[in-house]
């Protein structure tokens, strides 16, 4: 049986349903980098960081190197010049991992929506 809402809550209800797909979504996604991130000392894996807020997810990476190594760009010596990521794109391994989080998120909605 769907459940019943009043219009006076729908709001409240879709609010609530938004808040859930922003931190599912911000979970899934960290842990989708952090799995991607190659590793040497395993200090950029380490350091993946989210924030979730009510309506607003951030991934942040403190390590000075974390853009260029993500993004295939003047890439640390220790690396021998060699991108080592497991998916090899033109544009990086993050913008990949959003094309599959669009997927993630359209399948999470509909199971957040059948529980509304």
């Amino acid at each position: 049986m769907a459940r019943q809402i009043r219009l006076d809550q729908i709001d409240d209800v879709m609010k609530e349903a938004v808040e859930k797909l922003v931190a599912s979504t911000t979970l899934q996604w960290t842990t989708r980098v952090k799995l991607a991130t190659p590793v040497d000392t395993g200090r950029l894996r380490a350091a993946w960081d989210f924030d979730i807020k009510p309506l607003e997810g951030t991934i942040t990476n403190n390590v000075e190197y974390a853009e260029p190594v993500c993004f295939g760009a003047n890439l640390p010596p220790s690396w021998g010049g060699v991108y080592r990521t497991r998916q090899k794109t033109v544009s990086g391994f993050p913008e990949l991992i959003g094309k599959e989080i669009e997927q993630y998120a359209r399948k999470e909605y509909e199971r957040i929506k059948r529980g509304i």
